[in-house]
């Protein structure tokens, strides 16, 4: 057994794109035909090679203390083809397979993407069932390994760990009636046995194995059963000789059942998440990590410092947590993030538009690591660099607290003048059914979520006018140039509700963040949610209200355009906070509310200008879903009350849809019921329908299940559309369904999504006739 001890600070993670979204760019290239294997092959390494060298930089120079998790796609997919979970008998799997897997090709379909834990990351659900074979495949961790040794760096290798990699899977369609992926955790362990075997053989020291479904109610098993099976398997791994030291690592929250038990086993460091919202949620968790781990020799990787969020971290708070752990006799501690840091952008100071008292706030990757330095030199008895960090956060942390900017008194006024409790749309649903035959809808309706494929004319656009080589005037026609040719296309194909394309949204969030004040955006703060596709989350710094109106002018020339129906299209409150950086002196539930009464506004005046369709895009609501059972009642209800707020006052007569993400239906569907849209449109394509089973007689809504997976470039025929739209039809009645993509049409190109949309009302109209 090798004896080198654990780094003093380390992080769980770093942002694998590149600062410029490097690796992005190379995937699509390489899709697209535009670079060939062997020069993405290298783009790729060298875009991991810079990544260490960066971290180095930045004062991660012991050894170990670089987190190797790296990954082309998504690091569950990494772990499952490394691990063998996926793949078959196939000893490598090369990048065709691979891309396969994550994004389907002409023969198959991806595997499902689904949200990871309480995040805005997509992660690839890997299918079991009792005949897969498990496959380890330890070149592929070895290989990564090397390549950084070779340029001069000792990391850390990353796997999801087996419990969590089980326990974040899906049985296979013909898996049989109540197959439970997490009855293959024997196999998985000898997988993973293995794997650990050959890095050992080749020197590596350390290896880090992520746990976060122990720090979660999950419905696979309950949190005292994962624990039991976690304590089971790190006995069997941490009991063998032939391995490296190992870090279990367990973000995203307070471990119960699975502290002791994973203390129990005995690995040679335990990372937990001790991030203010974590220790806000769970009482006492300090107190309760130092007890358990107080006289034993497991090093303690503190996460103190919050991954999640974006604001300057109180260090002399957060070293007031680590002497609480030194004094509850915790021996060995080394300081880290809360969880990876590829929830946050890089860099805040490449950041040159935020207002200059902001930007001292903040804190992104780069400078989370100096946090995490500046603590643990600060118990190590401190250091000049230390104090400068500790006088930045003083400043940081005083004058937000202080700035006029994070408070609106007449904002705060409005929202406590509103109602207590549950807010009601009258009449209610049956009254609104009727009131609304007067839109004259067909049977099983079709229409598209709302943004169409954002082209290099209009992206070139977006950046000429940002520059200045085009006028207001002249970018201001070049929009209306593409919602004209998007409703022409609409109507060509026959779709029954249009919708305007969105081409002057940049992002769905960061639009309204932008026209809305309380808000800050980035020009470079790139977050991955899934594969290539990134996103710059807002930042919410203070309170939020709406100056003037944001989507009228758009949905009135749209509508201008067309005899149907033109849906107004706005982002839910929800959603607008899950997809940005929240404040963290309010409750999230405060802002919630002030973004509801803000729309709300929008939809009045929306309403005036003649549009009578109006969809709120809630597809995050799952997403902030608390990971404990008994904190989500009081989420889902303001949750559902903000979305209320909303469409509190509209018409009878207009029709309000939503849309939801991969969002676990069932998990929610009583609190999807509970928005009271009129009509409700979800991702269905991927899971072919099986979440339409959750459906009772709770849930009134119209509803239009996804029958085409727009996160995969291929084109679904007439004959798979139809099948789907006739599955849906097992759990929705004929006059409750309509039909739609799972999602925008944003990332796709105009080819495919004109011959998905012309199949689309293909196989409608088949269906139809078929009644």
């Amino acid at each position: 057994m090798s004896a080198s001890a654990f780094p003093t600070f380390t992080i769980e993670g770093y942002p694998r794109v590149g600062a410029n979204r490097e690796l992005k760019k190379a995937l699509e290239s390489f899709w697209a035909g535009r670079i060939d294997e062997e020069t993405f092959t290298s783009s790729a390494h060298s875009i991991r090679v810079e990544n260490y060298a960066r971290l180095r930089d930045l004062g991660l120079d012991q050894d170990y203390a670089i987190p190797a998790d790296v990954a082309l796609y998504d690091q569950v997919l990494e772990t499952a083809v490394t691990v063998g979970l996926v793949g078959g008998e196939a000893p490598e799997i090369d990048l065709t397979e691979y891309f396969a897997l994550a994004r389907g090709n002409a023969e198959r379909s991806p595997l499902e993407m689904t949200k990871w834990f309480d995040t805005n990351y997509h992660y690839l659900v890997p299918e079991v069932s009792a005949d897969t074979i498990i496959t380890p495949r330890p070149q592929r961790i070895l290989d990564i390994v090397n390549e950084a040794k070779a340029a001069g760096h000792v990391v850390r290798p990353f796997l999801v760990g087996p419990v969590t990699l089980l326990a974040k899977s899906k049985a296979t369609e013909d898996a049989g009636e109540g197959f439970n992926p997490l009855s293959r955790l024997d196999d998985l362990t000898n997988a993973y046995q293995t794997i650990l075997a050959e890095l050992n053989d080749a020197g590596v020291e350390w290896i880090q194995l992520a746990e976060p479904a122990l720090v979660a109610d999950l419905t696979i098993a309950s949190d005292e059963e994962l624990a039991t099976l976690a304590g089971e398997v790190y006995g069997r791994i941490l009991g063998e000789e032939n391995r490296p030291q190992v870090l279990i690592t367990t973000p995203y929250g307070a471990l119960r059942a699975g502290l002791d038990a994973l203390v129990a086993a005995q690995p040679e460091a335990l990372a937990v998440d001790l991030a203010p919202v974590t220790l806000g949620n769970e009482e006492g968790y300090v107190a309760r990590v130092a007890e358990a781990l107080a006289g034993t020799d497991i090093t303690l990787a503190a996460g103190v410092i919050d991954g999640r969020n974006i604001w300057a971290a109180d260090l002399r708070e957060r070293l007031a947590v680590l002497e609480e752990l030194k004094k509850g006799g915790v021996e060995k501690l080394a300081v880290t993030s809360s969880v990876s840091l590829q929830h946050v952008p890089h860099t805040v100071a490449v950041e040159k538009n935020l207002p200059v008292d902001v930007a001292g706030w903040l804190s992104f990757a780069d400078e989370k690591i100096g946090e995490a330095q500046a603590l643990a030199a600060a118990l190590e008895g401190g250091s000049v660099a230390a104090a400068d960090a500790f006088a930045r956060s003083d400043r940081a942390v005083r004058t937000r607290r202080e700035s006029a900017r994070t408070h609106n008194q007449a904002v705060q006024d409005r929202v406590a003048a509103l109602p207590d409790g549950q807010v009601a749309r009258e009449p209610e649903f049956a009254g609104r059914v009727e009131a609304q035959k007067s839109l004259g809808l067909p049977q099983l309706p079709t229409t598209t979520i709302g943004s169409f494929p954002q082209t290099t004319e209009i992206r070139k656009a977006r950046a000429d006018h940002r520059s200045g080589a085009l006028t207001d005037d002249q970018y201001t026609e070049a929009l209306k140039d593409e919602v004209k040719s998007v409703i022409e296309l609409q109507e060509r194909l026959g779709i029954d509700v249009l919708v305007h394309g969105e081409p002057e949204r940049n992002d769905m969030v960061q639009y309204f963040a932008e026209l809305l004040d309380g808000f800050v955006t980035t020009e470079h703060g790139w977050v991955q949610s899934y594969g290539s596709r990134c996103t710059r989350p807002s930042i919410v710094v203070g309170d939020v209200s709406r100056p003037e109106a944001m989507t009228v002018e758009w949905a009135k020339y749209a509508q201008s355009l067309s005899e149907k129906h033109v849906k107004g299209m706005l982002t839910g409150p929800v959603t607008i906070l899950a997809w940005s950086f929240t404040r963290d002196d309010v409750p999230k539930s405060v802002s919630a509310d002030q973004i509801g009464v803000a729309l709300a506004d929008e939809v009045a005046d929306l309403e005036a200008a003649g549009i009578d369709i109006i969809q709120i895009d809630e597809p995050a609501l799952r997403e902030l879903l608390p990971l404990r059972e008994e904190d989500r009642p009081a989420y889902l209800d303001w949750a559902v009350r903000s979305f209320r707020l909303v469409s509190l006052d509209a018409q009878p007569t207009t029709q309000i849809h939503t849309h939801l993400c991969y969002s676990e239906f069932g998990q929610i569907i009583d609190a999807v019921a509970a928005l009271d849209a009129d009509v409700t449109s979800i991702e269905a394509a991927r899971s072919r329908m099986e979440l339409l089973a959750d459906l009772d007689e709770s849930f009134h809504s119209e509803i239009g299940p996804g029958i085409w997976d727009i996160h995969s470039p291929r084109v679904p025929d007439v004959a798979e559309l139809t099948e789907l739209i006739k599955a849906a039809l097992v759990n929705v009645p004929t006059e409750r369904l309509w039909v739609n993509p799972d999602c925008g049409l944003k990332t796709r190109g105009y080819a495919e999504t004109e011959q998905s949309l012309r199949n689309m009302v293909l196989a409608r109209d088949l269906v139809v006739e078929s009644l």
